[in-house]
């Protein structure tokens, strides 16, 4: 499995995990700058994003033709792993307070 680095974080959002019994535990998701694929014959960028506080805290990265298209999944792939996270800790996720972790993307893989 390819090792990535966060680099600079360019956003940023705390969240809170509630258990059952009302314990309440901080995550913070960071995504960083999205940077050019150095590996890409077709200059391809990748966005390197992390979870803290709530399962595994790896590095991983998600791609895109360009900057936008790769920060944007990245996004769409934090959203994915929180619930999954959540789910397999069996607890729910809050943002300001709200279920609502104002992450929801809709990504665009290709052109109509």
């Amino acid at each position: 499995m390819k090792t990535y680095e966060l680099g600079e974080v360019v956003a940023e959002r705390r969240l809170e995990t509630v258990a059952g019994n009302g314990a309440r535990t901080p995550v913070v998701v960071k995504l960083g700058k999205p940077q050019p694929d150095p590996l890409s014959a077709n200059q391809d960028w990748y966005c390197p994003h992390q979870i803290l506080g709530l399962g595994e805290n790896r590095v991983e990265a998600s791609y895109g033709v360009d900057s936008l298209q790769a920060f944007l999944l990245g996004v769409y792939s934090l959203q994915l792993k929180l619930a999954e996270r959540a789910e397999t800790a069996q607890v729910q996720l809050e943002w300001a307070g709200t279920p609502d972790l104002g992450l929801e993307v809709a990504p665009a893989f290709g052109t109509g």
